[in-house]
Parts: structure tokens; sequence; C-alpha cells
């Protein structure tokens, strides 16, 4: 049975009884992202210094303009753009989202289809307090997360001979962490609103990949340049928060964006038939 929905009134009773139930459940699954992420981060960020030759700028300049464009490759050779195309645009990008996504599925409409969440109300939780919390904690992971990635670049950032801004680290960190936030609120949105977790993942994935090809067709076409205001890996990465620092906009685009999905969670699970 899942902390959350345990069977002694007490700890309904407790404060914030979903959000720490979510938070002791899952701290294992954390702690398997979090690992991954200074996998990465550890096995691509020194690999730097080695990629500093005229043979690699030789090989960016013979592959397709399109395909370099699209893979972030233009300031590969910089260490901002080093750590940009291989953590924080990639790979670091795929681990937050597709943990977001898995997280935001599962807290509503995985609870809902195992009959936990059923439980959950039954003690005494609030439809509003259940989303809210659960939305709580899916931030201090996904925050969990984004230092976790602060903290394991900036470990390497001398080392591996990046010559990262502290500031700008923190910059594009932020921009991670909302990006993911945006993908995995809608799946706690989809979720909330179906009762489905396949509809949470469908739609959450939707958000990212959706966003990043956008990204990727707008980087390749002048004319369909317009794209980029509405590809949330636009607002997190566009502005190249790495070598330029904080993108306000496309933060509040973000964080903004993931503040609605939590209040459309919100009235969705308030509003719908739980228990059919």
């Amino acid at each position: 049975m899942t902390a959350v929905a345990v069977s002694s009134g007490r700890s309904m009773r407790a404060p914030l009884p979903v959000f720490r139930g979510w938070l002791a459940e899952g701290w294992r699954g954390l702690l398997g992202w979090a690992v991954g992420l200074v996998a990465v981060a550890l096995v691509y960020l020194p690999l730097f210094p080695t990629m500093q030759s005229p043979e690699l700028s030789g090989l960016i300049e013979t592959l397709p303009p399109e395909l370099v464009r699209t893979l972030g490759y233009e300031d590969i050779t910089s260490g901002a753009g080093y750590a940009q195309a291989t953590f924080f645009g990639l790979i670091g990008f795929v681990l937050v989202t597709i943990a977001g996504i898995g997280w935001g599925a599962s807290f509503i409409a995985g609870a809902e289809e195992s009959g936990r969440l059923e439980l959950t109300l039954a003690h005494s939780v609030g439809r509003v307090q259940y989303a809210l919390e659960s939305a709580a904690a899916l931030t201090v992971k996904l925050l969990a997360l984004g230092l976790v990635a602060l903290f394991v670049v900036g470990a390497v950032n001398g080392p591996a001979e990046l010559e990262l801004d502290p500031v700008n680290l923190l910059a594009v960190t932020k921009a991670l962490v909302g990006v993911g936030m945006l993908s995995a609120t809608a799946a706690l949105a989809g979720g909330a609103l179906t009762g489905r977790r396949i509809w949470g993942v469908g739609v959450g994935s939707a958000i990212a990949v959706g966003g990043y090809v956008l990204q990727a067709i707008a980087n390749n076409s002048e004319d369909l340049d317009w794209l980029r205001a509405f590809s949330p890996f636009d607002w997190a990465f566009g502005e190249a928060p790495l070598a330029n620092g904080m993108d306000w906009t496309g933060l509040a685009l973000l964080w903004g964006g993931a503040a609605v999905l939590i209040t459309l969670a919100t009235v969705g699970l308030a509003r719908r038939d739980v228990l059919g």
C-alpha cells in the first residue's frame, strides 16, 4: 500500500499527508534519477578538453547544417555550448523530463487506477488538497534533480575546463527544471482530467517532444521561425542561458504554464467522478 494511502486516520490528520507520503514513498526512485544525472554529467562533461581540436571543428563543418542546428552543435567548441548540447539540452533534459512525466502521471491517475486514490480520499483528504499536495511533491522532486544537476556540473566545471559562469549555470538549471516541470504538470493534469495514467503520459510526452520538434523546425527555416513562440524547449534554452544568463521571459512562460496546469489538474480532480 502506498505511503499516501495509509489506513491510519492519525496519519491522515497529520500536516500535508499526501505531500509527505509521495516523498517518503518515492525517495528510491528520486535517488535513481539523481544517480543517472550524475553519471551522465561525469561521462560527457570531462571529455570537453579532448574535444578541442581542429579535427572536431572540421568534423562539425562536414555535417549537414540542418543536423548541426537541430542538435545544437553550432557552439559545441565552447564550454557553454558543449555542456548545453550534451547535457542540459539533451541527456539531462531527457532524464528530467521522463522522471517528471512518470511522477505526474502516477500521482493522480496512477493512484486512481490502483484504487489508492479512493482510499486516500476516504480518510478526510479533500480532492483539492490531494491535487495541490501532489503538485507540491512533484515540484520538490524536480527541484531536487535540478540541485543535483547544478552541483555536479559545478563540481566538474573546473576540472573539465568548461569555464562556465556560476550565475549562468544557475540560470540554465532553472530552465531545465522549468521545462521538466511543464511536461510533468501536463502529465498531472492529463491524468487528473481522465483518470488514466496513459493519458497523463501521453499529454506530458506531447509537450516535451512537441516543444523539441518545433524548435528544431524553427532552427532550420526562417519562414517558420515563429514556431519558437510555441516551443517550451525554446522557452527554456532558446536564449542560451548557459552562455547569456537568465531569460526571465522564458522562465515566466515555463513556470506560469506549470501553474496553469496545476490549476487545471486541481479543478479537474475536484469536478470529476472518481468513484465511478
